[in-house]
């Protein structure tokens, strides 16, 4: 005797094969903004940074790279800067993004302009040296590259049919997601850090990230077992849960485990915007889970009329799954050698000849924040004098400085002098190439530079000497905050440098 039974709205049944065409909808348009947000935060620093008067001009950057390479420079550091990298050259690329970005969002030639997209952002990226060289930025560039085959090939937008996403794209975009996040922890393990072995990460990561907000005071000073409890969650979802994406599609709740795998990772990304500021990384990597939602379970949160067109072309089908599995291979390899490398006793990068061959395109990654916790926080400050004897502090817009500056929200912006300054307290001696042009800058009063910063302590004429000192920081205590007001403590450990003026810097050269 038959019975009759409700079928859930977003079940599908397993002879059928869900669709995806709402969800690529959304994605394409969010990654879109993310591409927005990136150059529009580029903009106004990129001058400084890598322009004719920045700190490492890409110019002079490329012409060393033509005299130690030669001709196959341009091969190893693909740029159209190669055709100029003045300033104009890098403005012109900035807002060339943003347009691009508002087309992809409109949804015009989608991936014709996913791979112009992708092309400007890699040739800023190379341009950018030492300042674009983040985790999201690769990020940015291989789900940018891997779009170009996800992306319809409709060149006019449609609000009631649209080709749909063919599935070795659809599975090469939930591979980077799973990469993504599986190696953020798999490396924390790997790494043998004593802090994740034992639980005790989050007791040094709220004061020691880069660019904490306000709220991290507040997170750090919860109670041990809490940050015990947070981090064997963080590290249960890095490493379990992408496991759901991956079902076999026709397994009867296979919708299901993706929907969970999507809410689970989107949530844990919002609790780390909440805490830290990783530029556009979090709005990336939550751009990222929208694939896993299928058209039934979209048709719900975002009622629009669109469906599944007519195939794409068979030279698009023929592309797609002849590229697919050397993107799948490649992502592969780029997956174990990042596992490999963090093992302790592996000194240097294992060489692969296919990998080493694409790594020049920046678009075949591993991936994993923090597998390494920092349990100090050591700061650079910047001082100038007229006369050595009275100093003052240059202030930065974002990082630690005045400890009863509250620390502040900026992401997605990502204000890249102030995270190299984190990444210099660490190590001085390696930032050196562009930490003492900034100094030299400083003391020229080079507008494009100092825009980089926050307060001017010499707004009417340059100061005739700077140094750089040494602080140790740390969040100050609640007791300490209640009577002073201070967020931070800090300690004077010493100079990094005497005190230098342009003259200085001319004997040097």
């Amino acid at each position: 005797m038959a019975t009759i039974g409700i079928t859930e709205p977003w079940a599908t049944r397993p002879s059928e094969a869900p669709t995806y065409v709402l969800s690529r909808w959304l994605f394409l348009r969010l990654l879109g903004v993310v591409y927005l947000v990136a150059f529009l935060s580029l903009c106004p620093q990129v001058t400084g940074l890598v322009g004719e008067q920045g700190l490492l001009p890409a110019g002079a950057f490329l012409e060393r790279a033509h005299a130690i390479y030669g001709a196959a420079a341009v091969r190893l550091f693909p740029t159209l800067c190669w055709l100029g990298a003045g300033d104009a050259m890098l403005r012109a690329l900035c807002w060339t993004g943003v347009v691009l970005a508002l087309l992809l969002i409109a949804g015009v030639a989608q991936t014709p302009v996913l791979l112009l997209l992708w092309v400007d952002y890699l040739s800023l990226s190379v341009a950018g040296q030492t300042f674009l060289w983040f985790q999201w930025d690769a990020l940015l560039l291989e789900t940018g590259l891997l779009a170009v085959l996800f992306a319809p090939t409709q060149l006019l937008p449609s609000l009631t049919t649209e080709r749909a996403p063919l599935a070795p794209a659809r599975w090469l975009m939930w591979g980077l997601l799973f990469r993504l996040v599986v190696l953020s922890g798999v490396t924390k393990l790997a790494s043998a850090d004593p802090t994740w072995r034992h639980l005790t990460a989050l007791d040094y990561h709220f004061w020691t990230q880069p660019l904490p907000p306000w709220p991290a005071w507040y997170a750090h000073w919860l109670p041990a077992w809490t940050h015990k409890a947070m981090t064997l969650a963080i590290l249960v979802i890095e490493v379990g849960v992408p496991w759901l994406m991956l079902a076999p599609p026709r397994w009867r709740h296979a919708g299901r485990a993706r929907h969970a795998a999507c809410a689970i990772l989107i949530l844990g990304q919002l609790g780390i915007a909440l805490t830290g500021n990783y530029g556009f990384f979090n709005l990336m990597a939550i751009v990222l889970c929208v694939p896993l939602l299928d058209d039934p379970l979209m048709r719900r949160v975002l009622p629009l009329p669109l469906t599944a067109g007519p195939p794409e072309p068979r030279w698009r089908v023929y592309a797609v799954r002849g590229l697919a599995p050397v993107l799948a291979l490649l992502a592969l390899l780029a997956f174990a050698r990042e596992i490999a490398q963090t093992v302790p006793g592996v000194r240097r990068p294992l060489e692969n000849p296919l990998l080493d061959a694409v790594a020049p395109l920046r678009s075949v990654n591993g991936y994993g924040l923090f597998r390494v916790m920092t349990t100090e926080r050591p700061e650079i400050v910047v001082e100038g004098s007229d006369d050595t004897l009275h100093w003052k502090e240059y202030g930065f817009r974002w990082k630690p400085g005045d400890v009863t500056r509250r620390p502040a929200f900026m992401a997605p912006h990502m204000p890249r002098l102030d995270w190299q300054m984190w990444f210099a307290g660490l190590d001085p001696a390696g930032a050196q190439p562009w930490l003492l042009p900034l100094l030299r800058r400083l003391l020229a009063g080079t507008p494009q530079v100092l825009e980089l910063l926050g307060d001017n302590p010499f707004p009417a004429r340059p100061p005739r000497y700077v140094r750089l000192v040494y602080y140790r920081y740390r969040f100050a205590e609640p007791s300490v905050r209640a009577g002073t007001g201070a967020w931070w403590e800090r300690d004077r450990v010493g100079y990094l440098t005497k005190a230098l003026s342009l003259a200085d810097f001319a004997a040097a050269n």
